[in-house]
């Protein structure tokens, strides 16, 4: 399971920043007390990106992300991430966690889970959800590899429709993430628009990447195409003068269209994944709209 590689859109995070440094240029009352209460649409973020301040400073990086603007966070399984530098969160306790997040002013109704301890470990990762209080389960990807076939594909539709049965059961609500390689064509079909035809649509919900403007894929036409199947989406935009990420509201996207599709389809959560120094501007405006 390689996680080092998951994001083709977002690249590398700030490692070259101190935590520290960081969180000290931040303005804490950027918003007011309760900034993301003002937004039509709660906020949220996806801890991804900002992964080497978090497993340093948990409790402080999550009250600098509360005060920029951000009402929810989705958590990546610490133990399913711990190549990619979740380690140092194996050993907190669930319940700690939780204390922490809500204590920062958060609450965390959804993570990232990687295939591979959804089919290995699902009772544990289970508990984990419902331990830390959340509604969401979501697949970050299915990981195959390049030379997979249309069949692949489909197998693996098949075992997470199973465990999203057992998650269903278990009042948890299991989700697919897209990434750009859902987004390729195998003998002339799309591999996403097989996925939507494969995966059970009351088992497994959606959660749209809009990165993949940057490749010509719409969230908001996925929205209308297949109303009711998506329950989340993770934030980005793209320049396509500069070529490269830019914050929510200076790209492509148009975001009126994308929120008015949202709120039509059932989109309920939305989580910004950028680089750090795009978290402030993306919430300043989203909370314009």
């Amino acid at each position: 399971m390689n996680e080092i590689n998951r994001r083709q859109f977002i690249g590398k995070t700030l490692y070259g920043l101190g935590s520290a440094a960081v969180i000290s240029q931040v303005p804490f009352e950027s918003f007011g007390s309760h900034p993301a209460g003002r937004t039509k649409h709660p906020l949220g973020f996806q801890v991804y990106t900002i992964r080497e301040m978090l497993v340093k400073d948990f409790a402080g990086t999550l009250k600098m992300m509360a005060n920029l603007g951000y009402s929810g966070v989705e958590m990546c399984s610490p133990s399913g991430y711990i190549s990619s530098g979740f380690e140092p969160l194996v050993k907190m306790k669930s319940g700690d966690m939780r204390k922490i997040i809500n204590d920062s002013g958060l609450v965390c109704e959804s993570s990232h889970f990687t295939f591979g301890e959804l089919k290995d470990n699902l009772d544990d990762r289970i508990e984990f959800a419902k331990q830390l209080g959340m509604s969401q389960m979501i697949c970050s990807s299915f990981w195959l590899p390049k030379n997979a076939t249309m069949s692949d594909w489909v197998k693996a539709c098949d075992q997470l429709n199973e465990i999203g049965t057992k998650t269903k059961k278990a009042g948890l609500q299991m989700g697919y993430h897209n990434h750009h390689m859902e987004f390729e064509k195998i003998d002339g079909v799309l591999i996403y628009d097989e996925l939507m035809k494969q995966l059970d649509p009351d088992l497994v919900k959606m959660q749209f990447q809009v990165a993949v403007i940057s490749i010509g894929y719409k969230a908001s036409s996925y929205f209308l195409k297949y109303p009711k199947r998506f329950i989340s989406a993770h934030l980005a935009d793209w320049s396509t003068t500069e070529n490269k990420q830019v914050p929510v509201g200076q790209g492509v996207v148009d975001w009126k269209e994308f929120y008015a599709a949202a709120e039509k389809t059932g989109v309920k959560n939305f989580f910004v994944e950028m680089d750090l120094d795009k978290f402030k501007p993306s919430a300043e405006y989203i909370k314009s709209l």
